[in-house]
């Protein structure tokens, strides 16, 4: 486990920022978060964007009150410390999308551009190879992609809500599931 916080990457996409952190939850707490999953409902009512509300995915949520219990809680808030220094989050909403060979998975953000809201993307498998894909997308304004992050074990992503991205599907060889656990935060006001 990781002792000093530090992004492995980070990126901008058009001004705004992208960080990857790995290390930062114990392998024996990443297998419980795997296999409690493994037990999880999904239901399949989860769309990207209104325009693609017919094409829905699998995901499960998760009351908000459970979420600041999490034992990974406290290394996203770090996460998010060191993203924006000096400023407050809170999550408004939790889900764990599961992604599978053969589903659809659309480009999207996550809020308006004038919002400072960040997504908090945990990748919870117990194990991935680069073979199996379904890395997330970042997107600029036209489309292009400009940033990748692998769906490894462990993986923490911690983003700008209002970037285009997309989690790609796992390639046909991958029988696992692919599940990414999103927390959502918007900004809290300075009272």
């Amino acid at each position: 486990m990781q002792t000093e916080l530090s992004p492995t990457r980070h990126a901008q996409v058009e001004g705004r920022d992208v960080f990857v952190f790995d290390g930062l939850i114990a392998d024996g707490e990443l297998g419980s978060y795997a296999e409690a999953l493994g037990r999880a409902s999904f239901t399949r009512t989860e769309f990207a964007k209104p325009e693609t509300a017919d094409y829905k995915h699998w995901a499960s949520e998760m009351p908000l009150a459970n979420v600041v219990q999490l034992p990974l809680w406290p290394a996203t808030q770090s996460a998010i410390a060191y993203a924006r220094p000096g400023e407050s989050y809170r999550p408004y909403r939790a889900y764990t999308n599961y992604a599978a060979y053969g589903d659809m998975l659309y480009t999207h953000v996550d809020c308006a551009p004038d919002q400072r809201e960040l997504t908090a993307l945990w990748f919870l498998s117990a194990r991935w190879e680069p073979e199996w894909g379904g890395e997330t997308m970042f997107f600029d304004a036209s489309g292009d992609a400009m940033f990748c992050a692998s769906p490894r074990p462990g993986r923490l992503v911690l983003f700008d809500g209002a970037i285009p991205h997309v989690g790609r599907p796992p390639s046909r060889i991958c029988y696992a599931p692919r599940y990414s656990f999103a927390i959502k935060l918007s900004p809290v006001a300075a009272t």
